[in-house]
């Protein structure tokens, strides 16, 4: 760390008066409905086949998101000064880092279920190699493997043991001049491009949504046309499984990813002296930080939506039987359902 950031550091203090009143009661609400969802989806996940790469997916998310509801109660503390500087270190070195690891796994396989419904929906009856199971495991053991190879320097480089003072700990001034380099370097490659590299992890998979939605919405706006449907509710529900993903994507992560870039740069180059920005940058960070926890709140609304098979077992356990509704169809509103409904297996895992 140079000259002028330990000055920096030294001069400028953290105003967490915010954040230490607000963000607490905000993600313990956010732990205790993410706990409860998420336990739910993963037992009834692993009672579930692997029948398809969707199921392996989605599966990966839930554990992902179990990982990352786990690490809220240790932010909780540390935001509201009651942990001891070792429980900051801790947070800074490992929970912090397991935080971010295991949200851009689930950003990653949120990408990669967009393609595989583009696959199921747009072209059905194309043999491809990506909808075999055992490629789906493959590829998901490699998210894993890639994502936490990147994010364990990031807890081997915070080696520093700064001197307690009042204030919350920086995670940054665990790091010397190694783990800040690093530390930028990962969150370009999750987050931005360099000069000399293509998007990589929120860009590439936000261009990958994009296209595969353009396609899948087309395909779903010809069914639409060919069948004559206007307004019922099969239509109604074919378009919420369409963008259920995109939504829970852009909701989550996309304000995140405009704060962060601008935050890490104060953190690692000392771009901006003055406190009150350095602050602003900060609070600003928090907030759609926050925002992007939620994910492990609404990545359930995916299972229900978008997984037969978890609609059916959620139902089992929750001993509900799915309402029937009793009336006569002309044949026209009979061929139009028939039409939706083809579309909405082809949405759904089977």
């Amino acid at each position: 760390m140079n000259g002028s950031q330990s000055n920096l550091s030294l001069k400028c203090m953290r105003d967490t008066s915010v954040t230490s009143v607000v963000f607490p009661g905000l993600y313990s609400s956010l732990f205790l409905v993410a706990l409860v969802l998420n336990c739910l989806a993963a037992w009834i996940f692993f009672n579930i086949r692997s029948t398809s790469t969707f199921v392996v997916y989605l599966k990966n998310v839930v554990v992902a998101d179990l990982l990352m509801t786990l690490t809220i109660p240790v932010k909780v503390l540390v935001d509201v000064d009651v942990g001891s500087w070792p429980l900051q270190a801790f947070y800074c070195r490992y929970s912090a880092v397991l935080f971010y690891t295991t949200m851009y796994i689930s950003i990653i396989l949120l990408g990669l279920i967009s393609l595989d419904r583009y696959i199921k929906i747009v072209r059905p009856f194309w043999k491809c190699p990506l909808q075999r199971v055992w490629v789906g495991q493959a590829l998901s053991a490699t998210i894993w493997a890639v994502m936490v190879s990147l994010a364990l320097p990031n807890t081997i480089l915070s080696d520093l043991t700064p001197a307690p003072s009042k204030g919350r700990l920086k995670c940054s001034s665990m790091k010397g001049p190694a783990g800040l380099k690093w530390h930028e370097g990962f969150n370009y490659f999750c987050q931005e491009r360099t000069l000399s590299y293509d998007y990589v992890v929120f860009w590439g998979t936000l261009g990958l949504m994009v296209v595969c939605y353009t396609f899948i919405s087309r395909k779903v706006y010809e069914s639409y046309k060919a069948s004559r449907s206007g307004s019922n509710v099969a239509s109604r529900k074919t378009r919420a499984n369409v963008f259920v993903v995109v939504g829970v994507f852009f909701v989550c992560f996309a304000p995140f990813h405009f704060a962060r870039v601008p935050y890490t740069l104060t953190q690692t180059r000392n771009v901006v002296n003055q406190c009150w920005a350095n602050n602003a940058f900060y609070v600003a960070k928090e907030t759609t930080l926050w925002l992007s926890a939620t994910n492990v709140c609404l990545d359930p609304l995916i299972y229900v939506f978008l997984c037969k098979v978890f609609r059916k077992k959620l139902t089992a356990t929750l001993n509900r039987k799915p309402h029937i509704e009793v009336g006569l169809e002309s044949p026209t509103e009979t061929s139009t359902r028939l039409e939706m409904s083809q579309m909405q297996n082809r949405m759904s895992n089977t």
